[in-house]
């Protein structure tokens, strides 16, 4: 049984079809949502987004944001969501570089949060590209 999915950013609407099950990771866990799952509204972590529909799995990089189910659909509000494709592996890789540069020597103008907040993303933009393999 299928269900509609809508994945949007601020810019545009990311991802909208019937899929059989999204997976997430909630800020307490991963979440998997299929068709008739109770309604709820709760925050997502940094992490990949999987999407199965007939058999198949695809991932996409979020940045965070809210996840929302209702009767009529499952939607994912997200500041960020790049598709493999859309992700430049050597950037992101560059960027991991970077934060863990910052996170090893960090001085007094360091700011330590947003140094691991880049490392999360550059992690997860690679494990996405990796996942597309």
């Amino acid at each position: 049984m299928n269900f509609l999915f809508e994945l949007v950013t601020p810019e545009k609407k990311v991802y909208s079809d019937e899929v059989d099950m999204i997976i997430a990771k909630a800020i307490d866990g991963d979440i998997g949502i299929m068709a008739n799952h109770t309604p709820i509204v709760t925050p997502l972590a940094i992490d990949q987004l999987c999407i199965k529909k007939d058999g198949k799995k695809e991932y996409i990089a979020i940045g965070g944001g809210i996840l929302e189910v209702s009767k009529e659909k499952t939607m994912v509000l997200v500041e960020t969501a790049e598709t493999p494709e859309e992700i430049n592996i050597q950037r992101a890789k560059e960027a991991k570089e970077r934060a863990e540069e910052r996170l090893k020597n960090p001085d007094r103008d360091t700011d330590v949060k947003k140094a691991e907040v880049a490392l999360k993303r550059a992690l997860n933009r690679i494990e996405v590209v990796e996942k597309d393999k």
